[in-house]
């Protein structure tokens, strides 16, 4: 469960919140496994931040914390979740391309689409640098030239052609324009708010996919 707030004062009164809950229905938090994070505002970093308690112990004050697999820092920057999802896409290329070594070209292109292109949550990073991103796009193309056993320096737009598979911008842009859709068909009045501004760092995502032009 994850408690939003603008400030502290609000954050202890969400918190008692949950306590009084927690006591009416027999339940209990587990103060050690809860944590307390404070995004910047801007280039703005606070300091001397109260503490927050709960059940009378004090929450541990952290710089990231993984929420439903997805990596979140205090600066929303995704260069942590992309490393993520990057570490993970070497594993399981790696594993594909030993374990199916002897199997046919369309097998192998089959097992590359259902196991390598799900790039979980990608569709939620607005915030990060083209070295993380760059670095995760060539490990795509290294996946499946190690799937296929083709050179390394090989084209990665031939090999991508002849193999009748998208390439990493193409999982993006769908990706994307697959979460944009499902916003703006949400009957949550939030979300489609979300998806209308202009300045929102989704939509700002969408349009840098869809509108450069070096894709």
């Amino acid at each position: 469960m994850v408690l939003l707030c603008p400030t502290i004062g609000g954050l202890r009164k969400l918190i008692s919140i949950c306590e009084r809950y927690a006591e009416k229905n027999d339940l209990r938090y587990n103060a050690k496994k809860s944590e307390v994070m404070v995004f910047t505002v801007g280039s703005k970093c606070l300091g001397n931040i109260p503490p927050v308690f709960l059940d009378g112990s004090p929450l541990k004050l952290v710089d990231k914390f993984k929420y439903l697999g997805h990596w979140v820092t205090f600066n929303l920057n995704d260069d942590l979740d992309i490393e993520r999802e990057r570490r993970a896409l070497s594993v399981r290329c790696n594993m594909l391309a030993r374990r199916f070594a002897r199997c046919t070209r369309e097998v192998k292109t089959t097992l590359f689409r259902a196991f390598c292109q799900s790039f979980y949550t990608c569709s939620l990073w607005a915030s990060f640098t083209q070295r993380a991103y760059s670095a995760l796009r060539v490990q795509y193309n290294n996946g499946l030239r190690a799937m296929l056993g083709l050179p390394r320096f090989c084209s990665a737009s031939a090999m991508f052609a002849e193999a009748k598979v998208n390439d990493f911008y193409a999982i993006m842009r769908y990706r994307s324009a697959s979460l944009i859709s499902r916003i703006q068909a949400s009957n949550n009045s939030l979300l489609i708010v979300l998806a209308s501004r202009w300045d929102s760092a989704v939509v700002r995502n969408f349009n840098y996919l869809h509108c450069n032009s070096h894709l």
